[in-house]
């Protein structure tokens, strides 16, 4: 729906959508542009069909007892009519949709999931690590800025990363598999420091290669014996 989205607002190919959105110089500007994107997802909705493979590997994770969550730039009712009429009783939590601020291609909502989970490791003094949330960047800021050397710090902390001191506690996303179909999903998993999995089709074949892409499947229940088989 990328393109009927960028037709509606005007915008070339170029030009990532929501941060076209979140620029519009008002508030109004704002609703009247993201309520044009909610039109077009409602009515994608009624044509909403099942990867591939997707119940045999839900029902696959579901038995061993894997969580899932997820991680979206669409709004909320897209992804719980999903859920209600392919995934009823497959539980994912937590869903993270474009509410959650910063959208992937950052790797906050990722390391908001790992967060949620437990899933956390202590700093060893890297000069900066992705923030899980706005709240986790807003409390680094704030605890750098009381530190002496803070301005050495911030400087040396590359653009989008929080700087740490050793034992900080901070999101580990490690364990995680991040599995997509767009740049923004393999970006922002590799970002977060998960493993990535490019579900490949003829419209992103092109990231097969891509630098950020450990792992290419066609259909979602290819990746049961990846996990078998222990290859992430």
């Amino acid at each position: 729906m990328f393109q009927e989205m960028r037709t509606a607002l005007a915008i070339p190919r170029t030009t990532d959508i929501l941060e076209h959105v979140y620029s519009l110089p008002t508030p109004e500007a704002q609703h009247r542009a993201m309520d044009q994107i909610r039109a077009i997802e409602r009515r994608a909705m009624s044509s909403q069909e099942p990867q591939p493979g997707l119940a045999a590997l839900m029902s696959y994770l579901d038995a061993r007892g894997v969580r899932k969550g997820i991680c979206t730039r669409n709004f909320d009712a897209p992804v719980h009519n999903l859920l209600a009429k392919f995934l009823d009783g497959s539980p994912f939590a937590p869903i993270v949709t474009r509410d959650f601020r910063p959208p992937k291609p950052d790797p906050a909502g990722i390391l908001h999931i790992a967060r949620s989970w437990g899933l956390v490791r202590r700093s060893t003094g890297e000069a900066g690590v992705p923030a899980a949330d706005g709240d986790e960047r807003e409390e680094a800021e704030e605890k750098e800025a009381s530190r002496p050397t803070a301005a050495a710090a911030s400087e040396s902390a590359p653009d989008g990363l929080i700087p740490t001191e050793t034992g900080d506690e901070v999101a580990d996303a490690s364990a995680l598999i991040m599995v997509g179909d767009s740049i923004d999903d393999i970006t922002a998993g590799r970002r977060a420091g998960a493993k990535t999995v490019l579900l490949v089709n003829d419209v992103n074949r092109h990231l097969a290669d891509h630098e950020h892409t450990d792992l290419v499947i066609s259909r979602l229940d290819e990746l049961i014996d990846v996990l078998e088989q222990g290859l992430l």
